[in-house]
């Protein structure tokens, strides 16, 4: 299949937003099941070795197994966890998604290095200040003395260093793979193709991700606002953190359903 880069105008970084939510609400348990499952494998995968390798490595096929699913659901057709892991079953076996199945699984093999290579420097630049703020936080200690260290670690230059450097290079990481899972399933584009052609589309329609992350950032700081509003106004300012669980699931899912809508956009209908 042939893809075409097309003109986006910046506005449609909204409308993806948008839409990840319009077609979220019309199969929320569905859509919500994939993420749940892939949450419930990567707790599975922790208890191993190198799980948190594995983690990383399936993040790719996370993001074009969403793909999948909101384009079958578009269409009224099923929506089920199995379509996370669909580039890899057997049942799509023949000679051409042999070779895309390969691609596709050095596709993640090279996200997983560069993952690792980011968090290697960005840990060298922290000490483990981030790792241990991550524990300190985890643990929900309430102690004056674990509410010391994480004052001190957030005042340390060395982990805003770090954050910068983690953060910064995570952004330009997803650049070449945004829609490259995609180009290499459906467009059958070998690897440096696809995250050559991910990272011109993304270069070409940069008004429109930059709407499109305003948009997230709009979304998700109106639900803080609301959020602490409503339940300080009710005195029960605890209630905060349960709201906030369910929220995070929707715009997590809602995100990786906007995925299919910023790729449809930029290359066309299929």
């Amino acid at each position: 299949m042939s893809f075409h880069l097309h003109e986006v105008a910046p506005r449609q970084g909204f409308a993806w937003t948008r839409n990840g939510f319009r077609a979220f609400f019309r199969r929320p348990m569905a859509l919500s099941s994939l993420f749940i499952a892939f949450m419930l494998a990567a707790l599975l995968a922790m208890a191993v070795p190198a799980g948190g390798l594995l983690l990383v490595l399936a993040l790719p096929l996370l993001s074009l197994g969403y793909m999948i699913a909101t384009r079958s659901a578009l269409a009224g057709g099923p929506v089920h966890p199995g379509q996370l892991i669909e580039p890899l079953r057997g049942a799509t076996a023949s000679p051409e998604n042999a070779g895309r199945r390969k691609a596709l699984l050095i596709l993640c093999a090279l996200y997983a290095l560069a993952t690792l290579c980011i968090i290697w420097l960005s840990d060298s630049i922290d000490g483990g200040r981030f790792e241990r703020l991550q524990v300190l936080m985890a643990s929900g200690q309430a102690s004056e003395s674990a509410q010391a260290e994480i004052e001190q670690l957030l005042a340390d230059p060395s982990l805003r260093n770090g954050l910068l450097v983690r953060f910064g290079l995570a952004a330009v990481l997803a650049i070449p793979f945004w829609h490259a899972p995609a180009l290499v399933w459906w467009g059958g584009q070998g690897v440096p193709q696809a995250l050559f052609s991910s990272t011109l589309a993304v270069w070409r329609t940069k008004g429109a991700f930059l709407m499109y992350t305003a948009a997230w950032a709009l979304v998700i700081g109106a639900f803080g606002f609301v959020a602490a509003t409503v339940f300080t106004l009710l005195d029960a300012r605890q209630l905060v953190g349960v709201a906030a669980m369910p929220a995070a699931l929707m715009f997590t899912v809602a995100f990786y359903v906007s995925l299919y809508f910023s790729f449809v956009d930029t290359f066309g209908e299929f």
